[in-house]
């Protein structure tokens, strides 16, 4: 049961630190936007802390991470990892920045999450690849993050109260 329990969380974990942001945003009782304490969570939660997450997976444990998504170990799963650890990092640290920082690591998440997302297509359609981590709730999560962040990105710069704000973001509580 315990074991189950575990794998259920482990497998799961970038759907439920999406809905966990998710949450977080709602029930905040930051004055700040809707639209800036979605994106901070957002970005702490289902890009940072999933990024390091999935990091650690590439780089520590590569064959395990391999066999989820389909693919053969290979020296690129490394690299992606220490791209993933490195997006995190920022992530995490942006929940206490300005919007304008928050901006740039959005950004380089939705393009790297669209990248991913045709990648992931690719190796579906091209190659027959239709393993659970390569297509199937994570690509869905991906799909959503680069989109939500997108919307949630433009909506934030719309308020002409936000641009260049700095500050922290309550925690949920």
């Amino acid at each position: 049961m315990i074991a189950q329990s575990i794998r259920f969380i482990l497998t799961n974990l970038p759907m439920l630190l999406f809905a966990a942001a998710t949450a977080c945003a709602t029930c905040s009782r930051s004055p700040e936007h809707w639209s800036r304490r979605y994106l901070s969570w957002l970005l702490l939660l289902a890009v940072g802390v999933d990024g390091i997450w999935a990091g650690i997976f590439h780089v520590f444990f590569p064959a395990i991470a391999s066999a989820q998504i389909g693919w053969q170990p290979s020296p690129f799963e490394y690299e992606i990892g220490i791209a993933d650890i490195s997006l995190g990092v920022v992530a995490v640290a942006s929940f206490w920045r300005s919007l304008s920082f928050q901006s740039a690591i959005a950004s380089y998440a939705i393009i790297f999450y669209a990248g991913v997302t045709i990648g992931h297509f690719i190796q579906a359609f091209a190659h027959g690849d239709f393993a659970a981590d390569n297509f199937g709730v994570l690509l869905v999560v991906t799909i959503a993050r680069a989109i939500g962040l997108a919307i949630i990105l433009k909506i934030s710069w719309s308020q002409p109260s936000l641009r260049g704000v700095g500050g922290s973001i309550d925690a949920c509580s």
